[in-house]
Parts: C-alpha cells; sequence; structure tokens
C-alpha cells in the first residue's frame, strides 16, 4: 500500500469480517481450512473486479451525501470503540439499557462485568482521560508534532509500575503471567503452526462455503470501499471534479491482495484499517506513512512483550479525538433535502451502533434507494404532476464522474467498442489506455499528469475557498455580535385575554 499505492493507510484484519469469520466456523457451518479456502478466493475475485475498475466504481456510484457521511459514521465508530472497554472503559454494557456508564472497579462488577455501582470511579479511566486525553488535545491544539505518541508513551508508562492504582500488572495470576511475559521484553514465537498448510483447498463442496464468500464480498466490498475513500478524504487526497483519488485502482489491488496473503498465515480477511486515520491526523500524506507502519509491526513481532503491554486506556483518547476530527464531513452533506439527509444519517448512525462499516452503508443506501427511486417512478407515473418539493432545487444530482477525460474519443479510427470503454465510468484508466492501442499503459502521458494536476489544483482551490469562506463567517460574527434583546413588554391582562380569542 505504501510503495505501490502511495496511501498512508495500514492494513489488518478487519473488525466486522473477522467477527463473521469466528462466527461461521465456530456454528460449525464450515471448518476453519474452508474458511481460510473461501478468504483466499475471496481476495482474487477482489483483485481481478479492482482490475476492471468495479470497486472504485462503487465508489462512485454513491452519493456524495453518503460518501461523505462515511467519514463521520467512521469518526463516531472510534469514538465508540475509545470510550468502551477496549479504550477508556467509560461506557459499557447496561443491565437495563444498551449503554450506560462504566469505569467502576471490579468488587463493583457483576458476573457479566457490568457495574452495579461506583462508576467512573476508576483511577485508569481518568489517568486515560486526563493524562492522555486533555494533554493530547492542548499539544495538539499547540501545533506539537507527535503528540499522540507522547500520550500513549506517558499514560502507558505510568501504568507499567506494580503496586499503583493504575497499573497494568496488578498481584492477581493474570497480572503475574502478564509481567512475566512483559520482563522479557524481546522474544520470538515460531510460525511453524500457522500457514497454507492449514488450507483446505478442496473446501468448496459445500454450499455453506459459497454462501460464507459471498457474505464476505458484500461486507468487505462495502467496508473497504467506504473505508479507502474516507481516510483519502481525510487526508485531501479525493480529486472534489471525479470523486475519486489518485492511485485508487493500485490501492484496491493492494488491499485485495493483503486478503490472499493474509489467508495464507491463518488470518480473516484483511483491510485497510480505520485507525489509519491516527497517522493522517498527525500528518501523513504518502506512502510513507504506510511503510512506517508496516515497519512498526515487523519490529513488533520481537518485541511483543513491550508492545502488548500497552494498555486500552492510553489508546482510547487517541480515537476519541480522531473521531471529532473526522466528523468535519457531516458539513459536506446535503441536510436540506430529505432524501440525501436521512440516508446519510442513518450510515452515521449505523457505522457505531451495528459496529459495523459494510452494514451501516448498507442502511444508508437501502433508505436512499427508496427515498429518491419511488418519488422518480411516481414522478414519471403521473408524467411529473406529482413531485417532491425541493427535487428539483434541492436533491443531488444522479450520476457518476466521468473519469480519463483526456482521453480522445473523436479518433475515427476507434471502434464502437473502443469509445464505449474510453467513455465509460466504470472502467479504469489502464484499461482504457489498452483498449486504444497503449502498449504501455501503465505509464502516465503527458496528458494524464496534467489531468492529475489540474485535479489537485481544484481541489486544492475548493479546499481553501470553504475554508476561506468559514473564517470570513468566524470574523463577521466576530465583529458584529448580535444585539442585546429589549425586554418584552408586559402587555396588560385585559389586552392578553382578548388576544387569546384570536390565537395570538
Amino acid at each position: 500500500m505504501g510503495f505501490f499505492a502511495n496511501m498512508p493507510l495500514g492494513l489488518a484484519p478487519g473488525l466486522g469480517a473477522n467477527a463473521y469469520f469466528a462466527n461461521v466456523v465456530s456454528s460449525g457451518l464450515v471448518s476453519y481450512s474452508q474458511a481460510l479456502a473461501v478468504v483466499w478466493l475471496e481476495g482474487w475475485i477482489f483483485v481481478i473486479i479492482s482490475l476492471l475498475g468495479v470497486r472504485q466504481w462503487v465508489s462512485r456510484l454513491l452519493p456524495n451525501s453518503l460518501r461523505q457521511s462515511t467519514g463521520a459514521g467512521i469518526g463516531l465508530y472510534l469514538s465508540l470503540i475509545g470510550l468502551s472497554s477496549s479504550g477508556l472503559n467509560v461506557v459499557g454494557q447496561g443491565s437495563s439499557s444498551i449503554l450506560q456508564f462504566a469505569g467502576c472497579l471490579p468488587e463493583y462488577q457483576d458476573e457479566n462485568g457490568i457495574c452495579t455501582s461506583h462508576v467512573l470511579q476508576d483511577p485508569k479511566m481518568w489517568v486515560g482521560i486526563f493524562l492522555g486525553g486533555v494533554l493530547i488535545t492542548f499539544l495538539i491544539l499547540y501545533r506539537v508534532r507527535g503528540a499522540m505518541i507522547i500520550g500513549i508513551l506517558l499514560v502507558s508508562v505510568s501504568s507499567w509500575p506494580r503496586g499503583s492504582a493504575v497499573t497494568q500488572f496488578p498481584y492477581t495470576d493474570q497480572g503475574n503471567n502478564n509481567w512475566d511475559f512483559f520482563k522479557k521484553v524481546a522474544t520470538w514465537r515460531s510460525i511453524n503452526p500457522i500457514g497454507p498448510q492449514n488450507i483446505d483447498w478442496q473446501g468448496y463442496d459445500t454450499g455453506h462455503a459459497w454462501l460464507a464468500l459471498i457474505i464476505f464480498l458484500y461486507l468487505d466490498l462495502l467496508d473497504t470501499t467506504g473505508t479507502l475513500y474516507a481516510m483519502a478524504t481525510h487526508a485531501g487526497l479525493v480529486d472534489v471534479r471525479t470523486g475519486d483519488f489518485e492511485g485508487s485502482s493500485t490501492a484496491y489491488v493492494c488491499d485485495a491482495l493483503s486478503i490472499s496473503m493474509g489467508s495464507l498465515l491463518g488470518c480473516s480477511p484483511c483491510t485497510a484499517f480505520v485507525e489509519s486515520a491516527s497517522g493522517i491526523a498527525e500528518g501523513g500524506r504518502t506512502g510513507l506513512t504506510a511503510v512506517t507502519i508496516s515497519l512498526m509491526f515487523f519490529v513488533s513481532l520481537f518485541f511483543a512483550p513491550i508492545f502488548s503491554s500497552f494498555p486500552p486506556w492510553a489508546t482510547g483518547s487517541v480515537l476519541v479525538i480522531v473521531g471529532s476530527m473526522m466528523m468535519s464531513t457531516v458539513t459536506e452533506v446535503n441536510w436540506s433535502y430529505m432524501g440525501d439527509a436521512l440516508p446519510a444519517f442513518l450510515s452515521i448512525i449505523g457505522i457505531p451502533f451495528f459496529y459495523n462499516i459494510g452494514y451501516g452503508l448498507i442502511a444508508g443506501i437501502i433508505s436512499y434507494m427508496i427515498l429518491n427511486v419511488v418519488p422518480w417512478l411516481i414522478l414519471k407515473a403521473t408524467r411529473g404532476k406529482v413531485v417532491p418539493e425541493g427535487w428539483y432545487t434541492e436533491r443531488e444530482p444522479w450520476g457518476v464522474a466521468a473519469t480519463a477525460s483526456f482521453l480522445d474519443v473523436s479518433d475515427k479510427r476507434l471502434t464502437p467498442v473502443q469509445r464505449f470503454i474510453v467513455r465509460s465510468s466504470i472502467f479504469p484508466t489502464w484499461l482504457k489506455k489498452l483498449s486504444i492501442g497503449q502498449k504501455y499503459f501503465w505509464r502516465m502521458t503527458p496528458a494524464e499528469i496534467e489531468d492529475h494536476l489540474e485535479g489537485r489544483r481544484v481541489t486544492e482551490h475548493y479546499v481553501k475557498e470553504r475554508e476561506r469562506r468559514r473564517r470570513e463567517e468566524r470574523e463577521f460574527f466576530r465583529h458584529h455580535p448580535p444585539p442585546p434583546r429589549e425586554p418584552e413588554e408586559q402587555l396588560p391582562v385585559s389586552v392578553m385575554g382578548e388576544a387569546e380569542k384570536y390565537e395570538i
């Protein structure tokens, strides 16, 4: 992802896919070896459809409000993870509600780990909030580089001494085992148990395996599409003219290859993970960020005792802060038309509440189709007599932005099939170039380079213009505060009685 796609994204087994992977295996529908074979095949299917441009086309096919809402939904998703037991442990499962305050000491938890009293009294939570979250926020406020790493390290180091109220290694059996592992500092474990020998290459002979393949395909298609686009938008890499980002074909192919490569090591489907937003928030914009992530993952193989001893309350506040940064995309949602606003809102709340990016997108897409296709059918059936208010003035236009506008389709030597491929919005640039006889389709032509540069200029101008308008609004309200309200004149009782008759 770093070397070839030049994207600042890390890849690892995805949260939604690994839950389904574990479910189909534990339920006995398919064996572990069969599930790995399904994941391996899924990766190569994704490689093919990525090369043909289908995954990029799906991203551009999504309405603008749905695309923008994905980033905000992922921001809430990150924040929920950061506030849960996987982070600060501020909220948790409730006995009488879905969520409730957590952060109590173990003696005040029931057998299911639910706090029965003394919530928000765990000192670990407050160390994560103040030494982590508050400090990181102030460091970001003063533009200190590496603010998030500084906060994570401070909270982690403070949790390592034994005997303190916030220790990561209490004097329990589990704490003693963790402490013994931590003291090793560096270690190495053999990777012999994992590998291609675990895959059942004949595991496609059951209907359950093919059903699992279909579910993996549509979950990962929507999950990865939403994640990659949201991260590219967060990094400011999306071309506002086409709704695509430079090197998208390569990025999707890299993502697909990681799925098949991961299955050879016994992993559920891999994908670009949403925590990449923390690196983007620190300024990562190129593949160097991804390469750094991979190197740190490699180092963690040897220093697993150190890295595994970073407590969750050290990273929870970072996820909340990054989530707040990703909420800026809600300003791009068309809130003035219900057919665009409600699907976007369902995606925003669906991603964290369903605990799955793909399911949240499905909720938004289905609601968008119902709220827009049905009125369109009624409009056609009534010949334009029954039209929703704002259909022509407030609704976002349909359609998919065209790509590769620099290719010349006026050449009379082109066949109808070639013209169709070049004009189509679904096929990637390399395939269009190859279809018209450009043998070195991987090389960027001068016209293609100029088109990409123009896209960057237009996008940069769009972002700067948007920020300029926001600054002007803030300056206006700063120098033109609203006038103080004058006290309302109290009407006589008799007049108020007369007013009630006329419903004033």
